[in-house]
């Protein structure tokens, strides 16, 4: 059976992603939780090749890449539709998951993953709001071509990789116009979504550097 290693639910945005990819494609999986604790990153050394979690072991086989336990779960499951069927939305799944895989940097350390927080009125910088705004454009221009309600039409990989930034949305009270919120509220909707959150909620004791102070 497959086995995915995981850290806490309230900040590892990067675990999330392939949590709810195989919680939605009704993949089995043993799930390992490996907590973030002060000096813990030797004991994640010990597991992963990276250091970092998420990572993904199928027999003698060890993929520690989010992007590229997609792409593994995609070639063992071909027909589960993780990327669209078309070569041409293929590419472009293909380009917008590696955009939020390498890129939004200043996003992510602006406003960082916290689904047990709610900051209405979060002040929120010029670089990071042009990060929004990158998303806010990639996110338009999927559903005008695919129609919605997902990126690409059906489910894909794409959702998956940006569910974080979803919460992220939700977390810091980010205004959305009404097609972007719909498919926002839709993604924290999804039962895996629900099923993750509730679980970082029900998480003890916050990891005071994670925490958003300002």
């Amino acid at each position: 059976m497959l086995k995915l290693y995981i850290a806490n639910r309230n900040y590892s945005s990067w675990s999330l992603r392939p949590w709810v990819l195989m919680r939605a494609l009704g993949i089995a999986f043993d799930e390992v939780l490996h907590r973030f604790t002060p000096g813990a990153d030797d004991d994640f050394r010990k597991l992963s090749p990276s250091g970092k979690v998420p990572w993904l072991v199928d027999g003698d086989t060890v993929v520690w890449d989010t992007l590229a336990i997609g792409e593994y779960l995609n070639d063992i499951m071909p027909d589960a539709g993780l990327l669209p069927a078309d070569r041409l939305q293929r590419a472009h799944c293909r380009s917008i998951c590696g955009e939020i895989h390498s890129g939004f940097t200043t996003l992510r350390a602006s406003l960082p993953v916290n689904l047990k927080g709610h900051f209405p009125g979060f002040k929120i910088w010029s670089r990071a709001q042009a990060d929004i705004d990158r998303v806010c454009t990639i996110w338009r221009e999927c559903l005008a071509k695919s129609g919605g309600p997902f990126l690409f039409g059906e489910r894909s990989m794409a959702d998956a990789m940006y569910a974080p930034v979803v919460t992220r949305f939700m977390t810091y009270d980010v205004k959305l116009e009404p097609r972007l919120r719909a498919y926002a509220d839709m993604i924290m909707a999804l039962p895996e979504m629900q099923e993750w959150i509730e679980a970082a909620r029900a998480e003890p004791a916050d990891i005071e550097e994670l925490e958003v102070e300002y």
